[in-house]
């Protein structure tokens, strides 16, 4: 074979290739065009979500929907406080930190004045009595700070104190309304009505604890599942 052959072959072999190069860059260069010209998410913001948007450093909301769960939310909140404090010179008041009672976890929402009333229920609904007499708690039983307890003494009011709020799931308390109708002599909207107005201190109701906590990650809350 003449040089000269063999010299052409080589170009057809070096334009050929140039072009796969030239057709992967062109690939890339619009696929990062494509990238940059997508808009960021920006979620719709509401008027029933504004007060998640609290002035803080740091953000968190812990998500409960069980019996346990609503007792490690304690747990967990103060830790985060604790650590925050202790690790990294910081205030507790440097956290918007929310604590959420939905599903099952829901009656520990309730003040003492509606234990008092469907104590008894609601310790069977949460299979949870007092250990020291196997009796249906009269009170709710975070707000008790004593040592047999799986809260370890954080209570919801020691915590309020050190600038924690709670939110309610509201659907969780319709349905709730539904089941003390059942064991009382009051219709479901009059017990609706009375557990609406009778929610633990520096507390709200949320149209459903689901979309609290899904919402909270829109206003850049991190989010903690207790259980």
């Amino acid at each position: 074979m003449s040089t000269k052959s063999m010299d052409s072959k080589a170009r057809r072999r070096f334009l050929s290739g140039v072009g796969v190069v030239a057709t992967g860059a062109t690939l890339a260069s619009t696929a990062r065009a494509a990238d940059n010209s997508e808009t960021r998410f920006t979620p719709v913001r509401h008027a029933q979500d504004a007060w998640l948007d609290v002035p803080s450093e740091h953000r968190a909301f812990i998500d409960s929907s069980t019996t346990l769960g609503g007792i490690t939310a304690l747990n967990y909140a103060n830790n985060i406080l604790f650590a925050h404090a202790e690790d990294y010179a910081g205030n507790e008041s440097d956290y918007g930190l929310v604590v959420c009672f939905r599903h099952q976890s829901t009656p520990f929402g309730y003040n003492d004045s509606i234990w008092a009333k469907y104590g008894n229920f609601f310790s069977t609904f949460l299979d949870f009595k007092d250990p020291r007499s196997d009796e249906s708690f009269t009170s709710n039983p975070l707000n008790q700070a004593r040592s047999d307890f799986f809260n370890k003494g954080n209570t919801i009011d020691s915590l309020i104190a050190r600038g924690v709020s709670f939110v309610i799931c509201n659907k969780a308390t319709r349905a709730m309304a539904g089941r003390l109708a059942g064991v009382s002599s009051n219709s479901v909207e009059e017990v609706y009505q009375d557990l609406r107005a009778n929610n633990i201190t520096n507390s709200r109701y949320v149209a459903a604890g689901v979309i609290a906590t899904t919402r909270s990650q829109e206003y850049g809350y991190s989010l903690l599942y207790a259980g």
